[in-house]
């Protein structure tokens, strides 16, 4: 455990390396550097985690000072990493994760002129990560927040001279700032109150301090929670996530499985003493959850662009992340963390095989089609992840979404639970969808210029990898059966707050039983309807159809909800700044200044008069002032 602080410095010297050196270095070398640092430090992580388990259940916490970073009479802070079993799952995950969709990034981005500067982006991203999750103060986590921003907008916008992804950086840079801004009132508000930034110290007094219920528990926890509404893409700052597709299809899968998206879960989850004592939040955060995982479903029914698809479905799913952590199932929240990043990296990085087949532009899967014999590998672990999403038994995604939706009706919060069934049939439909639209019928593309071929081994390896989790990863958590280590790995994180106190399953007018069939049945039904549209191309009346229109045009257009903001802040941004660089910066500050300068060149004109160059004149001017000096001391 004491070389924990290696996982976290390896991916840092791996951007540094080829951020300095490597336009100088071969592509290999690039490439080993970038990779080898992020999953050397997988082993690092591996090997923590094993140390953790080592030690008895209640001592698996390790506090590591590596420097004093603030020091001053009103504020210490310290460069201290905390590693406890919510950290080392993170660890896992980040690098995990992270290190497959490097090696497939070495195929998929083979041809990048720029090739050294994305992989130093994607090893800074990493790091950003590491640092959030294994930061022991709020201090130091909001520099990671900070950085995964940054990064994020870096990478977005990595193809910067299109103009599309430059948008779509500044979008995703902007709206994230919107959340963040609470998310520092908050971190004020913590200190202000609690006079240290440290998690265990405020963790301990928080009980005391804050008073059960209070305004200002819930101040605090509220605004912490407009920052994980930014990073984690919830009602109503979802808008920049769709957009940030226009960035490499490898850094949509890491922004969107390991990295960014998770920082909010990951908070929420870290922070739970503080929102066990307001109700109100849980329950804001759980309706707000379970209100996008339904949402963002909608927009993802209608949707033709393949990796946009992927990304409504990622909003959903953290929506379920969310509902899971409003009801106090943070266990089963991070479980669904966990699966839904090997899920998605999965769908993302079979999306990006599908684009290198197809040339490596087109992302319409109506110009896609019969290409299940064309790439039968990525036809299979696509289908795979897909069927994983929309919560197939034994897939891992059908543990930890039936876990959610079991914790919640449980908690008595039967509403949630009916949305959040609702949102599984979506998510079943429109994942099938996908894969129908995308692997059968006949192709839709252009057959003369276009000819399909499965990806290179270096990007296949890494799907399999994820296929093979999506398929086995279910037995971390096997609830039915009473077996479940990732849940009694994760409890001595959790236990001894307010909820753990109440009776964890209290009685319900349905069985653990009925609820595991009534997901699975759910799926089923978003599974078989996709199938009678797409693959027995049922159709209905046209009369039905006219009746349908609007509903269909509304979510087409996202319920036109950029639009609304456009409106709304915007042009009336845009008008703002034009009158105040018009009236306030052109009229009244290059006024001031032009002015001065016309004052001092009339003063300089003037002053040139006396400078005529005739001795006679300046003798009179000395004579004149000799004269006022006189006069002067005459008069004194």
């Amino acid at each position: 455990m004491e070389l924990v602080w290696v996982v976290l410095i390896l991916p840092l010297l791996g951007a540094l390396i080829n951020g300095l050196l490597g336009r100088r270095l071969p592509k290999r070398a690039v490439s080993g550097v970038a990779c080898g640092s992020v999953g050397v430090a997988f082993l690092f992580a591996v090997n923590a985690l094993l140390d953790l388990l080592r030690l008895p259940e209640h001592e698996r916490v390790f506090t590591q000072t590596l420097f004093d970073w603030i020091v001053s009479d009103g504020l210490a802070a310290k460069f201290s990493l905390l590693l406890d079993p919510l950290s080392a799952v993170m660890l896992l995950v980040v690098t995990g994760v992270g290190f497959l969709i490097h090696v497939y990034s070495v195929g998929y981005m083979g041809e990048d002129r720029d090739y050294s500067r994305y992989f130093s982006w994607l090893n800074l991203f990493t790091f950003s990560m590491l640092l959030l999750v294994l930061a022991d103060n709020f201090l130091l986590l909001f520099v990671g927040w900070e950085l995964v921003g940054l990064c994020s907008y870096l990478l977005i916008g990595f193809w910067f001279t299109k103009p599309s992804a430059a948008s779509a950086a500044k979008k995703a840079f902007v709206v994230t700032r919107v959340g963040d801004f609470g998310f520092m009132i908050g971190l004020f508000l913590l200190f202000a109150t609690f006079g240290t930034f440290d998690y265990l110290n405020i963790f301990e007094e928080a009980p005391q301090v804050l008073a059960y219920g209070g305004a200002l528990a819930t101040a605090i926890t509220l605004l912490l929670f407009a920052g994980a509404v930014g990073k984690s893409a919830q009602i109503p700052l979802y808008v920049w996530l769709p957009d940030a597709m226009e960035g490499p299809t490898p850094v949509s899968a890491l922004i969107h499985a390991a990295t960014m998206v998770t920082a909010g879960v990951y908070m929420i989850a870290r922070t739970h003493v503080l929102y066990e004592l307001a109700p109100l939040s849980m329950a804001v955060v759980a309706a707000i959850g379970v209100a996008t995982a339904f949402f963002a479903a909608t927009m993802a029914l209608v949707n033709n662009d393949i990796k946009r698809v992927l990304a409504y479905s990622t909003i959903s799913q953290l929506g379920y992340m969310f509902l899971a952590t409003g009801v106090g199932a943070y266990a089963a929240g991070m479980f669904h963390l966990v699966s839904h990043a090997f899920m998605k990296a999965l769908l993302f990085l079979s999306a990006g095989s599908v684009m290198h087949a197809l040339g490596g532009e087109e992302t319409d899967m109506r110009r896609m089609g019969g290409l299940r014999a064309k790439l039968p590998y990525t036809s299979t672990v696509f289908l795979l992840g897909s069927l994983g999403l929309s919560g197939i038994p034994p897939l891992v995604g059908f543990f930890s979404k039936d876990l959610i939706l079991e914790e919640t009706f449980l908690s008595g919060n039967t509403t949630l639970w009916l949305v959040g069934l609702a949102a599984a049939v979506l998510t079943a439909f429109y994942m099938l969808r996908s894969h129908f639209l995308t692997f059968y019928g006949k192709p839709r593309y252009d057959e003369a210029k276009v000819h399909p071929h499965e990806s290179p081994p270096v990007m296949l390896w890494p799907l399999f990898a994820l296929a093979a989790l999506t398929v086995f990863g279910g037995v971390l958590w096997i609830s039915f059966l009473n077996f479940a280590p990732f849940e009694e790995f994760l409890k001595p994180v959790f236990e001894g707050g307010l909820l753990a106190e109440e009776e964890a399953h209290p009685a319900a007018a349905l069985s653990t039983g009925t609820l595991l069939l009534l997901s699975v049945l759910a799926a089923g039904l978003g599974i078989f309807v996709a199938w009678l549209v797409y693959i027995r191309g049922i159709t209905v009346s046209e009369g039905l159809r006219r009746a349908f229109r609007p509903l269909y045009t509304l979510l087409y257009n996202k319920y036109y909800v950029d639009e609304l903001y456009t409106a709304l802040f915007v042009v009336p941004g845009r008008k703002l700044a034009e009158f105040l660089a018009g009236a306030f910066d052109q009229g009244l500050l290059n006024g001031i200044v032009n002015g001065i300068g016309r004052i001092i060149d009339a003063l300089g004109g003037a002053l040139s008069r006396v400078e005529s160059g005739y001795i006679r004149a300046y003798a009179a001017w000395m004579l004149a002032g000799a004269l006022i000096i006189l006069i002067y001391l005459y008069l004194r």
